[in-house]
């Protein structure tokens, strides 16, 4: 019994679901940006149908799990989340993931077929390139502190407010690395697409991120596969957010 509730525990560290919903018929597990937390999908079960339940993953190391050591390797990652997601699997689920969250929610997919569990009905894929396209861009999870936060302010997903703070960033900048390391250690290995629909979206002003880019995730399905475009840089993902949760909740209800 000990072990079951620990179990329990430790699922609801990492799954933060704002409001359960025991009607639900699809349940949609939300992946993160590098150093974003569940925190960025807490409005998004106010604007779904109620057929879905929104389900935010908190990773280590951010927000209520900041004393938590992050995972900087994408492999022992897709374990664990293997492992405390698998009581949420008993119905149909989909994946959406931003930027990092993209990655990990494709691998995640890939690792839970390798492991004969249930997989997802539907891969939402968010300012991401197709995971076969290698980076062009040098890492930067290793730079000094000082060039590490030039560049998180010229990729523009850290507050100038945050950047600023001496109590506040060292706090985070450790995170941070990590997920960058997460993102630029990936290496692409070979299997068979997903027999899931995948659905790609990109930003209009997404300098990161291109057309042709997100076009190639249709190499990664055996399934339907389309790509939206909506205004915004980047993290279109705050800007666009109407946009793009009622562009996930109709593919989702379609299925």
């Amino acid at each position: 019994m000990l072990s079951c509730q620990n179990n329990t525990v430790t699922t609801h560290v990492w799954i933060h679901r704002a409001k359960p919903n025991p009607t639900a018929r699809f349940r949609l597990f939300c992946f993160p940006y590098a150093g974003g937390g569940a925190s960025i999908y807490h409005t998004w079960p106010e604007h779904v149908p109620a057929e879905i339940e929104v389900c935010p993953v908190q990773l280590p190391g951010r927000e209520s799990r900041l004393r938590t050591p992050p995972f900087s390797q994408l492999l022992p990652l897709l374990q664990k989340l293997a492992q405390v997601l698998r009581p949420y699997l008993y119905m149909p689920f989909a994946f959406f993931g931003h930027s990092m969250g993209a990655l990990i929610s494709f691998e995640l997919a890939r690792q839970l077929r390798r492991q004969h569990d249930p997989g997802p009905v539907c891969l939402f894929v968010s300012a991401h390139r197709a995971p076969q396209i290698p980076a062009l861009k040098p890492p930067i999870h290793q730079l000094s502190t000082a060039e590490f936060i030039e560049e998180l302010r010229r990729l523009n997903g850290t507050s100038e407010a945050v950047l600023q703070d001496a109590e506040l960033l060292p706090l985070l900048l450790p995170t941070l690395r990590a997920d960058f390391a997460i993102c630029e250690t990936y290496t692409y290995a070979t299997e068979e697409p997903l027999d899931c629909p995948i659905v790609a979206f990109g930003g209009l002003q997404d300098c990161e991120v291109s057309r042709n880019d997100l076009a190639a995730w249709r190499d990664q399905t055996q399934s339907s596969f389309r790509f939206r475009m909506v205004p915004g840089n980047h993290f279109f993902l705050h800007s666009a957010r109407a946009t793009l949760v009622r562009a996930v909740s109709q593919d989702l209800l379609r299925l």
